[in-house]
């Protein structure tokens, strides 16, 4: 790893580095918040995925973690959104695919299958990195994520219910099978065959038989995206249907920006830290 950048706050520190990643093939960016309890030994972690056009950057500069992390002695992992380099194939100019909109899934079809293995690197290649580098206490993981990176950590802890505590979400895209921005980055990367989209759909997961013990979502009651694209009611139906607690809550007069996410970040992270310490 390549430290690319070192910070002390609230008596932690903020990292970001830089790997080469198998998983990807090309050079990928995380950023890393340690709070000062790891000095003294591992600490709980929890993923942050964030939305499209995004890197690991925007929740750094606007999402108003470090504070509520070090109050509760929790690590904070933020990777970026899609692997990135002049040899990965992408569509300039389209910010709802590509770079910036790996929708944290692995793709089949060339010429994405080679690089865009977001799934992977996020459940096994980057875990595994972090796990020999840094004081963290695997066994207390927990997920969350915004917009895109909502979708990606419900549907990652669906898959993976043995490995995340918690799973939260800020907007997350409900339906990505059927949202107009998102189905057309589901073909390019999956094919044509919709039955290799349920696996990165929260709400097929769910009727496929996919649990979760319980789900924690905010969303802004002025989000501009709120009826086309990100459609919670269709997510509130799938829990219900299936028996899984969901925590809905709609945030009326906030849209779709960190100034929304920021507000209830704290919330959130306390929300995990009962659950990973439990």
């Amino acid at each position: 790893m390549e430290l690319l950048s070192a910070s002390k706050a609230f008596g932690g520190s903020q990292r970001v580095y830089r790997h080469e990643s198998t998983a990807c093939a090309c050079p990928m960016t995380f950023a890393i918040y340690l709070p000062h309890q790891a000095e003294e030994g591992p600490v709980p972690v929890l993923w942050y995925l964030s939305g499209l056009t995004c890197t690991h950057q925007n929740v750094m500069d606007k999402g108003e973690y470090r504070a509520a992390a070090a109050a509760n002695g929790i690590a904070v992992i933020c990777p970026d959104t899609s692997p990135r380099g002049e040899d990965v194939p992408d569509e300039p100019g389209n910010w709802q695919f590509g770079s910036g909109a790996g929708f944290y899934l692995d793709a089949t079809q060339a010429p994405y299958a080679a690089n865009y293995r977001m799934e992977s690197y996020i459940r096994d290649e980057l875990p595994e990195l972090v796990a020999r580098n840094f004081p963290l206490d695997m066994s207390r993981q927990g997920i969350f994520g915004h917009s895109m990176g909502g979708h990606g950590a419900i549907t990652l802890a669906l898959k993976n219910p043995e490995r995340y505590r918690s799973v939260s979400a800020f907007a997350p895209i409900s339906q990505p099978s059927t949202a107009g921005w998102s189905r057309p980055a589901l073909e390019k990367y999956l094919g044509p065959d919709e039955a290799g989209w349920r696996a990165y759909d929260s709400t097929l997961l769910i009727a496929d038989g996919h649990r979760l013990k319980e789900l924690l979502v905010d969303q802004g009651g002025a989000d501009g995206f709120l009826e086309e694209g990100l459609r919670p009611q269709l997510l509130e139906i799938a829990c219900a249907t299936a028996g899984i607690p969901l925590q809905l809550t709609l945030r009326e007069g906030y849209d779709h920006s960190y100034n929304f996410v920021s507000t209830f970040m704290a919330q959130h992270i306390a929300w995990h830290a009962e659950r990973l310490f439990a």
